[in-house]
Formats: C-alpha cells, sequence, structure tokens
C-alpha cells in the first residue's frame, strides 16, 4: 500500500476518533457556579497551542500550527498543505464561599478544524468548537425556624445543562508577502436548560418545579488582519487586529413554574415563551483585538494580545433564563494576555528535545456580567510543549493552565482551578503527484 494512501486512512481513522469524542464532550461541558448567568461560561478560544501561549494568537503567523484567533493567520502555511487540529480540555476546579469547599472535574472536546490551500497565496479553514457551556448543581434545607416550623422540612436544588457551540469558515488571502487578510463566517447553534426545586417533605403542601429552556442560534461575521515586517536579517515584528460583529440571536426562551403534589398530579402555575427577535431582543457581544508580536524565525516568538467585548447593550438582563438574578447584570469583558515559545534546535539531528516547542503564557481577564456590582476577574499562568511526530509538523501538544476566579469577599464564589489540554495537529501535502509508489 502507498505512503499516500496510508496517510489517507490514518486522517480518516483520527477524525472518526473526533467525531466519537465530540458526541461526549457535549454532556459534560462544564461545570461552575458562575454558568447560572447569561449564556453561560464563555470558553477559552483558541487551540491547545493558543491555550499554551496564555491564549495569544492575534498577530501570531506559524505554518506548523493552525491559528483559530485571526482568520488571516490561515495564509500562514505551506501552499500544498492539508492540515488538521483536534484537542481536548481537562477542566479541574475547588471552589469556596465562606466556610463551604467543593470541586468538579469535567472533561470536553476543545476544537476540531481542517484547513487546506485556495489558490496561490490563499486558504480556508473549517472547523466547530464551543462558545460558551452552562453546567451547575447545588441544594440545601432551609433553616429557618418560623418558617420550617409550620410547614416541616424544605428543601431546595438547582441544575443547568446546555452549550452554545460555534461553527465557522474562514478564507485568508495574502498580499505582497506581508499583509494578510482574512473573513470568517461564525454560526452560533445550541440549547441551554435551567431547573429549581423547593420540596416540601408534608405531603399537605405542594411542591413547586421552576425552569427554563433556551434553544438559540445566531450567526455573525469576523475580519482579522495580519502585517509582518523584517527587522534585521533574523527578527520579524508582526502586528494583528481583529473585529467581530455582535450576533443577534434567534430561538425561544421558554420560563414555566409547576406545582405539584404527592400524588404526582401536577398544576402550570406559569408559562411564558419569548421569541428572540421578535418578542425580545438579544445578542452575543461583538469584540475587538489586537495584538502584537516578535519572532526569531525558526527559535523564538513572543506575542501580547489584547481583547473587548461590550455586552452592556446585549438584552440579557431582562430576559427570563439570562438574567437568573437581581444581581446579574451585564458589562464590558476585556483580556490582557502575553505568551513566549522557543524551540531549541529545529535541526538538530542527534537530540529530540531540541526540536520540542516549550510555551509558556499568563492573562487576566474580566467576565462579561457582574454580580451585586462586583467585577469577576481570572487571573492564570499557562504552560505547555508540543512534541513533533514523524516529519516534525505533525505533533502532540500537552498543556497546562493554573489560575484563579472571583474571590470569598462580598459573598462571592472563589474558583481555583488546574485545567489540562491536549491537542493533535496533523500536516500532510497533498495535491502532490508521486512519481512512483
Amino acid at each position: 500500500m502507498s505512503r499516500r494512501i496510508l496517510n489517507r486512512a490514518g486522517l480518516a481513522a483520527i477524525l472518526a476518533v473526533c467525531a466519537a469524542f465530540s458526541a461526549f464532550g457535549q454532556a459534560t461541558g462544564t461545570y461552575t457556579p458562575y454558568s447560572i448567568y447569561g449564556v453561560g461560561d464563555l470558553s477559552q478560544p483558541g487551540s491547545a497551542y493558543n491555550k499554551t501561549m496564555g491564549g495569544v494568537g492575534i498577530a501570531s503567523r506559524n505554518n506548523s500550527y493552525i491559528n483559530l484567533l485571526n482568520p488571516a493567520a490561515v495564509t500562514a502555511r505551506d501552499t500544498l498543505a492539508f492540515m488538521t487540529d483536534f484537542s481536548l480540555y481537562s477542566d479541574n476546579k475547588i471552589f469556596k464561599q465562606g466556610d463551604i469547599t467543593s470541586a468538579s472535574n469535567t472533561f470536553n472536546i476543545n476544537d476540531l478544524v481542517m484547513s487546506f490551500p485556495i489558490w496561490r497565496s490563499s486558504a480556508m479553514m473549517v472547523g466547530i468548537m464551543p462558545y460558551s457551556d452552562t453546567g451547575f448543581g447545588y441544594s440545601f434545607n432551609y433553616t429557618d425556624p418560623a418558617l420550617i416550623g409550620q410547614t416541616g422540612s424544605i428543601s431546595y436544588s438547582a441544575a443547568g445543562r446546555g452549550s452554545i457551540y460555534k461553527a465557522f469558515a474562514a478564507a485568508g488571502v495574502t498580499f505582497f508577502k506581508r499583509l494578510s487578510v482574512g473573513l470568517q463566517w461564525n454560526f452560533y447553534f445550541g440549547d441551554i436548560e435551567k431547573t429549581y426545586y423547593t420540596t416540601f417533605n408534608d405531603a399537605s403542601y405542594n411542591s413547586i418545579k421552576n425552569g427554563t429552556s433556551a434553544k438559540i442560534s445566531g450567526h455573525a461575521g469576523k475580519l482579522g488582519i495580519q502585517y509582518e515586517q523584517p527587522l534585521g536579517t533574523k527578527l520579524t515584528l508582526g502586528i494583528g487586529a481583529t473585529y467581530t460583529t455582535a450576533a443577534s440571536l434567534r430561538g425561544t426562551v421558554e420560563a414555566s413554574r409547576f406545582s405539584a403534589s404527592s400524588s404526582a398530579s401536577s398544576d402550570t402555575l406559569f408559562f411564558h415563551r419569548d421569541n428572540l427577535g421578535k418578542d425580545s431582543e438579544a445578542k452575543l457581544a461583538g469584540e475587538i483585538g489586537v495584538g502584537v508580536s516578535l519572532r526569531d524565525a525558526g527559535r523564538w516568538r513572543a506575542e501580547f494580545d489584547y481583547t473587548r467585548s461590550d455586552w452592556t447593550e446585549c438584552g440579557l438582563d431582562g430576559i427570563r433564563g439570562f438574567s437568573a438574578s437581581k444581581m446579574f447584570s451585564t458589562t464590558a469583558t476585556e483580556a490582557f494576555r502575553i505568551g513566549f515559545e522557543i524551540v531549541p534546535n529545529r535541526n538538530d539531528i542527534r537530540y529530540y528535545l531540541n526540536h520540542v516547542a516549550y510555551r509558556a503564557g499568563a492573562y487576566r481577564k474580566k467576565d462579561y456580567f457582574l454580580l451585586n456590582g462586583n467585577e469577576i476577574v481570572s487571573t492564570g499562568i499557562t504552560l505547555g510543549v508540543t512534541l513533533p511526530i514523524i516529519n516534525g509538523y505533525n505533533g502532540l501538544t500537552l498543556g497546562m493552565d493554573f489560575g484563579q476566579r472571583g474571590s470569598v469577599e462580598n459573598a462571592l464564589i472563589r474558583e481555583r482551578y488546574i485545567n489540562f489540554s491536549i491537542g493533535f495537529n496533523l500536516y500532510d501535502i497533498w495535491f502532490r503527484k508521486y512519481q512512483y509508489e
């Protein structure tokens, strides 16, 4: 069997595995009490390659990896190469509020992307990745003697799950070997369900079930630009910028309240349906981003990124299922990220470790909502490596992200986390005519 057929068969097998993990990932997106609010917990963008450098990538051009953060970067490639990227993400958290401590572990797909050339200096990529995840669950018993003295013991529980996914297609072209421009179309879709139960142990009182169910979709565009300027014979300065439009949401948001007795019969106490785009207006916020990079070709690169999104006019505050609580209000979110990569010696034929890409990064980001006027801020440090496989372009990326979100002040919840990512970037020369088998 020819090497070409083996390559195609291997790629098909890997994509099949990706699809299986994708189905699994839909059930276990995240677990955090902060996902109660709005459209859930926004996923950190980018592939495992981006995550290991603090999440940077707006100005980065690297022909070994697919850069998901700027559609203009899709042209940084071998003109005959077909590339794929698939990564998984493990989220491990410890929560603390007052004297209460708990922990969670989840596992999810991070991205599945394919990239290929179109014509000369143009290329394209298509893929899917999570945009936000909802996952929470908690319960408690009422302890107020004035209340339970009349009704008996009362328990309360809440649970939520769901995800919004982003499917995208992007194309880019390079002009004059230095200026690259890219356009991307994003399609958002998903379901979010939240339920809240108040249960009376005394059968003479009916228990109450509240719930919301959102089925939403929307689309947006993204423009990206990158420019590289050589500095001497080795260094290259890169600048990049992106702009993503807001996505007007369509679909339905249903809110209901049911009363149930011990005989299992139930009465509908309340039901309301919002038809998004008709009865109510809601959006996913747009985003602007800028980045600057400096690299020594083939050895090291450093980058700084800044992004900002304004959620204040997105309409989530007044729609059941999104607002969740009077303490919730939307705000502008922003993130500062820095990353560094070094490859000791790509041309070393003796020592494998000199071919490994070593990365580190750091970030500070603010969430898109306030709780009782308090900002929710995350800070973290990332570490990672890419282990080259076969021809040096195929690689296995291993990454770690550890940090903190929120605080124990003002009755908030502090999250401390150690997250792991594993990515597979595959590279193959297609469209090449073989001279022999």
